[in-house]
């Protein structure tokens, strides 16, 4: 992703070299996105009828969670900003005037969508109402699309993505080494000046990107910079992954990811063209590998039978810094959560978004990799806010690994943010306040979902007449109706899609 959108960014002034081990595998299981991701590929020129066939992609519309609350019970966080009614978020309406049990399905349209399996495109690849799509023209980076929300995310298959901007970086001029590097130079400064590599011997350069994974080969090990865990706030730290067949033409493929709590994490599930990925994400402190193999092969079912298990340590929090000297760590070496939200590939996508804007010149700028820490310091820093958020409110007491989500410790600032949302809904006052791409009704779809929390409607709502408000919810309702009888199924799209018709 790194090479590809440099190269697109600033064509062949930059010269890029790719090192890539054949030995050394990936963690291949980056399968659920933000709706963000859209930009990366506008900004690379790649229209989806191009790369979703060749990744077997689908499209997300929201993360449906299930028995987070209670068992049988889901809810929805979609890609739909909530609508204001006379100043007072829609939800907030509906704690005062409650049109159903469902906030998910009353306040937005994207659930019921969900519910009924939708594509977000019709036959004809025409996009569903322009009201969901932003009005600003041809955005081109996150920052610039902070206060919009396009409709839907994608799914694919990760190695496939790999490969498909392999071909596309190296047609643009990146060269691709593929080799095992032995070692890390470093010159008199403490900057690295090269890597030491089995087959290609030294290969320099002036800034080096470290994509090297968990490992963070470049930033942690050979220059030292510490890794600041998110292990007290955040307690799993495993992971075990199947990829499961899944045959579009009888099994209905679910327009969003979905996260399935259990005794000790919870199980994602994410479809795609001719699998379904799934993985139970779960704390090592109350479960052992064995059994989490074995509950995750339990809750797939017999289509799980020769599925080969993938188990993975996860190293959760992030490196102090991201940019030390002249080496950049983008990916797991910077830092991760669980993921619980699809924040990895966005956490890449960010990264890169940023190295373009504070690109050093021959002077090194220290105030440029200063500004470039604070902002992926800051990104997530406010994720891992927006996580624990769904520990702490999840309703669920069945258990010592639920009844400790209550009692371990948060964030000081989100300490003070609970205090304030239990009297108020959050609002763009009192969410975590820099950019982390996570806007205010993502907060309020988790506390309304996961109902530990309880959260008031305000209390000047009794004084303001209700008319719009109720108007709004059958607005809602009007609008999902119909769009659920005019769009096909994820099926029947890329069916078509897969035709060439």
């Amino acid at each position: 992703m790194t090479a590809a959108y440099l190269t697109a960014a600033f064509g062949d002034r930059v010269k890029i070299t790719l090192v890539e081990s054949a030995d050394v595998g990936t963690i291949g299981v980056g399968e659920a996105t933000f709706s963000d991701i859209r930009h990366f590929f506008e900004f690379l020129g790649l229209a989806e009828r191009d790369w979703m066939p060749a990744c077997n992609a689908t499209y997300k519309l929201a993360v449906r969670f299930e028995n987070w609350r209670e068992p049988g019970h889901h809810f929805y966080h979609p890609f739909e900003q909530l609508q204001s009614v006379k100043g007072f978020p829609l939800t907030d309406w509906w704690l005062r005037y409650p049109t159903t049990s469902r906030f998910d399905v009353d306040c937005f349209v994207m659930a019921s969508l969900c519910d009924a399996g939708r594509s977000p495109r019709y036959l004809n690849g025409g996009l569903l109402e322009q009201e969901f799509v932003e009005q600003e023209e041809n955005p081109s980076t996150i920052a610039e699309y902070q206060g919009a929300q396009f409709p839907y995310a994608y799914h694919f298959e990760a190695h496939l993505l790999a490969k498909y901007l392999t071909k596309y970086a190296t047609l643009r001029g990146v060269r691709h080494v593929v080799d095992n590097v032995l070692d890390v130079g470093l010159d008199e400064r403490g900057w690295v000046s090269h890597v030491e590599t089995a087959e290609h011997g030294r290969l320099g350069g002036d800034l080096f990107i470290d994509c090297t994974g968990f490992r963070a080969l470049l930033l942690n090990k050979a220059l030292g910079e510490p890794f600041e865990s998110y292990q007290d706030t955040l307690p799993n730290d495993s992971a075990v992954a199947l990829q499961v067949p899944l045959d579009m033409d009888k099994e209905p493929i679910r327009p969003c990811t979905t996260a399935t709590a259990q005794d000790a994490g919870w199980i994602w599930t994410i479809p795609l063209i001719s699998r379904i990925g799934t993985g139970y994400v779960y704390s090592s402190e109350y479960l052992e590998p064995e059994d989490a193999e074995r509950t995750l092969r339990e809750f797939v079912g017999p289509a799980a039978d020769d599925a080969t298990a993938n188990h993975i340590r996860m190293r959760i929090g992030r490196s102090r810094r991201s940019w030390v000297n002249n080496c950049v760590a983008i990916g797991l070496s910077s830092g991760f959560v669980e993921p619980l939200e699809s924040t990895g590939i966005f956490f890449i996508h960010y990264a890169i978004e940023q190295l373009v804007k504070y690109y050093p010149a021959a002077d090194w700028d220290s105030s440029l990799r200063e500004q470039y820490n604070n902002a992926v310091m800051n990104v997530m820093d406010g994720v891992r806010e927006f996580l624990v958020l769904h520990y702490r409110g999840a309703k669920r007491q069945d258990n010592q690994y639920w009844r400790d989500t209550n009692t371990r410790v948060v964030p000081d600032t989100l300490a003070e943010r609970l205090e304030l949302w239990e009297s108020k809904v959050p609002d763009s006052g009192t969410v975590y306040p820099r950019y982390h791409g996570l806007p205010p009704y993502s907060y309020n779809c988790i506390l309304l979902g996961t109902g530990g929390i309880k959260v008031k409607p305000s209390p000047a709502l009794d004084l303001v007449d209700e008319k719009a408000a109720l108007a709004e919810f059958q607005s809602i309702r009007d609008k999902a109706r119909t769009l659920v009888q005019k769009l096909p199924t994820q099926n029947e799209y890329f069916k078509k899609m897969r035709d060439g018709q």
